[in-house]
């Protein structure tokens, strides 16, 4: 039941703090009981639009912050929520002109607001935009590292290689203990082939602080080669458990998942009779189509970089790929479901992992590879 002795700034508050806890559901019905006391507390319509965009329903956010906006058309933070809002349903023109009225009201001070709106374009692969908005908030902030290094990712992701390095060391002189753009650039530095200096950056980094295997593997390999430690030893037994608490156990949902999928993938070989590729085309894609037989070599080549090609059927360049991430002791299954994660991390963009061929074209959708052939 709704309390009146509470005002609107004290609803906005409580929510705030389930939202921050992750209790979506929580601070959605916290704010509706502050709506039914308080029907134009703005504040309280951008949080419920907030709310909603973090169930991902986003037809209700993007209600939401409209009926905000309607109130106050210059409210910053309506504005930078319905321009995330838009980019989900494709509306990227929309998104824009609506992210750049904050701008337009002078709003590029405001340092969070400015990150935010960068970091919801990185994740639509707009990067151009998104350095943009960065660029802005580093240059208000030039001693906050997390402004910096976020310049410094989509200089990475728009191909700038030298100038992200550059600017993930200068966001690291700034904050040392910026976990993220240490481990960002750790990774850079091992795919240019800098193997000691790439150490020196992950080897300064715990356990706790990888949400994400691939790293690890690649400390693991440079710790074996460059200080000659072998399997067993001490030292890597830290990394090998956090390994383990990240990927040895796929939840139960990814374990689901995993095992439905590998059955469809099972169905259509079995019903296309071995005309189709090893993790070839879902058997949903199957019907009423005519298979015409494939050829049991048919090759590919992609690549993810300057210095990484592969080639061969898709199972093979999937395997490739594996060994090259450090991670071909886990099945094929395991390592899609993991580079699918790291994807939608670093992208937002949902791979699938039906089938080698469907990863990769996917991945390629998403711009973390290209195929050649």
């Amino acid at each position: 039941m709704a309390n009146p002795f509470l005002s609107s700034e004290e609803y906005d508050d409580r929510a705030h703090q389930l939202y921050n806890e992750g209790r979506y559901d929580d601070a959605l019905e916290t704010l509706r009981e502050g709506l039914a006391i308080y029907p134009t507390s703005v504040e309280l319509h951008v949080g419920v639009g907030y709310a909603y965009h973090a169930r991902e329903e986003y037809a209700w956010a993007r209600r939401s912050f409209e009926e905000a906006l309607i109130l106050d058309p210059e409210h910053e933070d309506a504005l930078a929520g319905l321009g995330e809002t838009l980019l989900k349903f494709g509306q990227h023109e929309a998104a824009l002109r609506t992210m750049y009225k904050t701008r337009e009201l002078g709003y590029d001070d405001d340092v969070e607001l400015m990150l935010q709106i960068g970091r919801a374009l990185f994740r639509e692969g707009i990067m151009e935009q998104a350095r943009e908005f960065f660029d802005v908030a580093s240059t208000q902030a030039p001693e906050l590292a997390e402004a910096v290094a976020c310049s410094g990712y989509a200089q990475h992701r728009m191909g700038d290689e030298r100038g992200a390095v550059t600017t993930l060391r200068r966001a690291l002189k700034l904050d040392p203990d910026h976990v993220e753009a240490r481990i960002y650039l750790g990774n850079i530095l091992y795919d240019r082939g800098e193997y000691e200096a790439a150490l020196y950056h992950l080897d300064r980094t715990t356990p706790e602080d990888h949400w994400d295997e691939l790293g690890i593997w690649r400390l693991i390999e440079l710790k074996k080669t460059i200080y000659r430690l072998r399997d067993g030893d001490p030292d890597l037994k830290q990394w090998e458990d956090r390994i383990g608490d990240l990927t040895g156990e796929i939840d139960d949902i990814d374990e689901m998942l995993a095992e439905i999928e590998s059955r469809a993938v099972d169905a259509a070989e079995t019903q296309a009779r071995g005309q189709l590729e090893l993790f070839g085309t879902l058997l949903s894609n199957l019907a009423g189509k005519k298979q015409e037989p494939v050829e049991s070599r048919d090759t590919h080549v992609i690549t993810v970089d300057e210095r990484s090609q592969f080639n061969g059927t898709w199972e093979e360049i999937l395997r490739q790929m594996q060994r090259a991430r450090g991670s071909s002791q886990r099945s094929l299954q395991e390592f899609m479901v993991t580079e699918a994660r790291r994807a939608y991390s670093l992208t937002g963009v949902r791979i699938s992992t039906s089938s080698a061929e469907r990863f990769i074209r996917d991945s390629a959708d998403a711009g973390l590879l290209r195929i050649l052939e």
